[in-house]
């Protein structure tokens, strides 16, 4: 994708990706989901990941797999509240976006 993306919209996307499975999801698997949108690398993904439950957003919780533990995170209400925000941004950006593109004219 030649548009860049920024913090904001990597951290929608990952909340976006974690929503999607009330009992929480691995970050393996979310690097897989969110690559379906946007190339992102596992050195990126992480840092976001940190970032979010930091700013709780997500919460984390270790389960045995394969003898093995592998760490999910599951998105919390705040994180729930803020994907809705970015949401709501995002329906409003890609209107003014859109109308510009099909030269339409309002972008207010």
């Amino acid at each position: 994708m030649v548009f860049n993306t920024g913090a904001a919209l990597l951290d929608a996307i990952v909340l976006a990706v974690v929503s999607m499975d009330a009992k929480g999801t691995y970050g393996y698997k979310i690097t897989q989901d969110v690559r379906q949108v946007i190339e992102i690398s596992e050195s990126t993904l992480y840092p976001v990941l940190r970032r979010l439950l930091k700013d709780g957003c997500l919460e984390v919780y270790d389960m045995e797999y394969g003898g093995r533990n592998r760490r999910y995170y599951k998105i919390t209400e705040v994180g729930r509240a803020q994907l809705n925000l970015y949401i709501s941004e995002w329906q409003i950006y890609a209107a003014k976006i859109t109308n510009i593109f099909t030269g339409r004219g309002k972008y207010e």
